[in-house]
């Protein structure tokens, strides 16, 4: 993968930035001044037939929700498209390592491991690996995912089915099916498991319908992505960052895009949720404070 994108080192003010920028400038000024020109939909790629997708996700001390993630590609690999799974991770998370050796012994029909080890300053700013694979993919499409995301029987190929002759900017499954808040000693989230194959007992998760892409459900056209990039035209999230940042960069690459995305009819999208957010400090008050946030919104 090229890597000629630009950073920024970490700067003190970089987060009162994001709010003036979210907050303010998002709404008085046009979205263009911040980006390259989109490209017209009568000269983006219509895919007929097979074709090419790539799922990225970024993972740091999630490797027991990334196991799942791929072992739902090795359970139920595509047969519609090729896909190459990008994952972006840090080399001080051994636990997410073992489990990409482990997936990267697998070969697997129409499935390309692509994982991408990046410095936790890199990492930590989820939009400067987004933007790393938006300029430099082959992709037709580009899925931008979370780790606790699976992708289950038939996903990918309904997916295929519905990304044939489009050509709209942003797609999202307009049905996901999730867990209920799982505690961090759930079963389901063990920590001290080996690497291995894993899957999910589906009547274990509800059905849910969404209105709008999020961060975990954008399905963006391949030309698109290769235009524009993934927020590269704001500093404010190319800037390296020394700790996990919130994702505030997802809601403004939608505003890039000028659109909130268009619902599709994919089969098997699951998500697992869960209370404890592996990439914030263990045991600090901010974490503590997090997790009883996320027990509310349950």
């Amino acid at each position: 993968m090229k890597t000629t994108t630009t950073t920024y080192a970490p700067r003190w003010y970089n987060t009162y930035a994001i709010h003036f920028f979210r907050l303010i400038v998002e709404k008085i000024l046009p979205s263009s001044w911040f980006r390259d020109t989109l490209p017209p939909e009568d000269k983006r790629t219509a895919v007929d037939g097979f074709f090419n997708l790539e799922i990225v996700s970024h993972c740091w001390q999630y490797s027991n929700m990334l196991s799942y993630q791929l072992s739902s590609f090795v359970n139920h690999p595509p047969t519609k498209c090729a896909l190459t799974v990008t994952i972006f991770y840090g080399k001080e998370d051994h636990k997410t390592q073992a489990v990409l050796d482990f997936f990267n012994t697998k070969t697997v029909n129409n499935v390309t491991w692509n994982f991408q080890q990046l410095p936790k300053s890199k990492l930590f700013r989820r939009a400067i690996g987004r933007n790393m694979v938006a300029r430099s993919s082959k992709a037709d499409w580009l899925w931008y995912t979370d780790c606790d995301i699976i992708f289950h029987e038939n996903c990918l190929d309904s997916l295929a089915e519905q990304l044939q002759g489009k050509t709209d900017s942003l797609y999202f499954p307009r049905e996901e099916r999730t867990t209920e808040m799982l505690a961090q000693d759930d079963p389901m989230l063990s920590q001290d498991s080996v690497p291995q194959l894993v899957n999910i007992e589906t009547q274990n998760f509800s059905l849910h319908s969404r209105d709008k892409a999020k961060g975990a459900f954008q399905i963006v056209h391949g030309d698109v992505a290769r235009a524009i990039g993934y927020c590269e035209g704001l500093s404010i999230y190319q800037t390296q960052s020394l700790h996990w940042c919130k994702c505030y960069e997802d809601r403004a690459f939608r505003w890039l895009l000028g659109s909130q995305g268009t619902p599709i009819n994919v089969d098997g999208v699951f998500q697992i949720r869960h209370v404890h957010k592996g990439r914030y400090t263990k045991d600090t008050f901010a974490s503590r404070i997090r997790s009883k946030i996320r027990r509310i919104q349950e």
